[in-house]
């Protein structure tokens, strides 16, 4: 069975009034995360008709393992009462060894994955690209000309997969006057508080002029890249984007609920941090990666595409790259790669959200979080020797 955990704190009243300009921040994000649709305008992702893909279940106890970081002993156990976790699901074997909710929230729940959506996106650019339907190596201009006149004249696909064009977009999400300010505006998640700010996300995108150095040449954090991405998957296809997740990636992996993503003022999805999902459904997503890009027999991404991810990276562009986190990391087709030997790869949000994927371990894990700040390197070191503990005594 599930477990479910009465652990609640720091408590939110149930249906709160939630300021608009305040509805991700702590401590009301604690409720916020798992009632985005009833806070924002949403479009879903239908999981379609077709059967729901098995998760076989063999459940374990994992509180009492033993971890250490940062000069701390710590258990699982005291890791999911102290790091504001909402959901854990572990994967091994292609099986359900551990199913945590917490902070009220249950099975049935969508929670807010911040930049997780990003490798939702990348999975199903990965379909397409396979497809023949998107080429990465094409100019960003050949599928959406209108970008000639920004500062993305010259870059490739590949260079919006991998965070490599050399845009100026200021990824500082407390500074009021930041790009990130502005494209929490753009997509509906803050009012306007500049009159001079785009409206929409793909006025976001035309506005930016400005190159910092030459496409291709280093890495960069840009979260308008993937919704770059997304109008240039949009644009290939002749779908929307919750059309697309939906088409090529929900419905065939047999997703048991819809998702959604957040839509700006013009309908257009946030690719880069605005989808929601329940945590069995994150899992069958980490499941077809364990699994090569198939799930229940049924191809869905190219195999050839997953192992260039996990092991196609240039390393010459990630010199030093969150040292303090991932000092042998990698990015690549809007994955983080934490091991770049072993193919060990991730997809991250702000305020803890993390999918764990080793396929050469048979191990995946699903972390939905609350955290009180948008970025913790500490927390995130954790959360990291947190699921290393899981993986070793379970493969022990």
């Amino acid at each position: 069975m599930t477990s479910i955990s009465p652990f609640r704190a720091p408590a939110v009243p149930v249906n709160p009034v939630i300021p608009p300009v305040d509805w991700d921040r702590a401590p009301l994000n604690r409720w916020s995360f798992q009632h985005v649709s009833e806070l924002l305008p949403t479009t879903p992702v239908r999981r379609g008709e077709g059967p729901v893909s098995m998760l076989p279940t063999d459940l374990q106890d994992i509180d009492a393992i033993t971890f250490a970081t940062d000069g701390q002993v710590h258990t699982i156990g005291s890791f999911l009462e102290t790091n504001y976790t909402d959901g854990l699901l572990i994967l091994h074997g292609g099986k359900i060894v551990t199913e945590r909710y917490l902070n009220s929230m249950t099975p049935q729940t969508q929670h807010l994955s911040q930049s997780v959506a990003k490798s939702v996106v990348g999975t199903v650019a990965g379909i397409l690209i396979g497809r023949g339907v998107v080429d990465p190596s094409a100019s960003l201009t050949h599928y959406l000309p209108e970008l000639e006149a920004t500062a993305y004249r010259g870059a490739t696909v590949q260079h919006v997969l991998d965070m490599t064009s050399g845009v100026v977009f200021v990824e500082a999400y407390t500074a009021p006057d930041s790009h990130m300010a502005q494209l929490d505006v753009a997509s509906g998640w803050k009012q306007r508080q500049n009159p001079n700010w785009p409206t929409n996300v793909w006025n976001l995108v035309l506005s930016l002029k400005d190159l910092e150095c030459p496409h291709g040449t280093s890495f960069r954090y840009r979260s308008i890249e993937t919704d770059v991405l997304s109008f240039v998957l949009e644009r290939a296809a002749d779908a929307k984007l919750a059309e697309l997740v939906s088409r090529e990636l929900w419905a065939p992996m047999g997703a048991e609920e819809d998702a959604c993503f957040t839509v700006d003022s013009t309908g257009f999805a946030l690719g880069d941090g605005g989808f929601n999902a329940t945590l069995r459904d994150y899992a069958r997503f980490a499941l077809l990666h364990l699994r090569g890009g198939e799930i229940d027999g049924l191809r869905i991404v190219p195999t050839e595409w997953i192992d260039g991810t996990r092991f196609g990276a240039d390393p010459t562009l990630f010199p030093g790259i969150h040292q303090d986190i991932l000092p042998a990391g990698a990015y690549h087709n809007q994955f983080w790669i934490e091991d770049t030997d072993r193919g060990v790869y991730m997809a991250r949000g702000v305020f803890g959200q993390l999918i764990y994927i080793d396929p050469a371990s048979d191990f995946a894990a699903v972390v939905l979080s609350s955290w009180p700040e948008f970025i913790n390197p500490k927390r995130t070191r954790t959360a990291l020797a947190a699921l290393k503990a899981i993986r070793g005594a379970l493969s022990s």
